[in-house]
């Protein structure tokens, strides 16, 4: 699953660790999860979108797998 949690991080000029701080994860999981090597949980997700005054669908894309 896509998002755009770096280029939301980054406009709000916070570092991995203020964001991984305020969202209570670590900041390898805020590295994961830019780098699309890691997706949110449902409540990780939901305190990104809260975090980022946003709705889930801003910060996260979804694309069904090609079968």
């Amino acid at each position: 699953m896509k998002n755009n949690i770096a280029e939301l991080r980054r406009a709000a000029q916070i570092t991995q660790e203020d964001l991984a701080n305020a969202v209570g994860v670590s900041r390898q999981t805020i590295i994961s999860l830019e780098g699309g090597r890691y997706t949110a949980s449902l409540p990780l997700a939901f305190k990104l979108a809260n975090y980022f005054g946003q709705p889930i669908e801003n910060i996260f894309v979804y694309e069904e797998e090609e079968k």
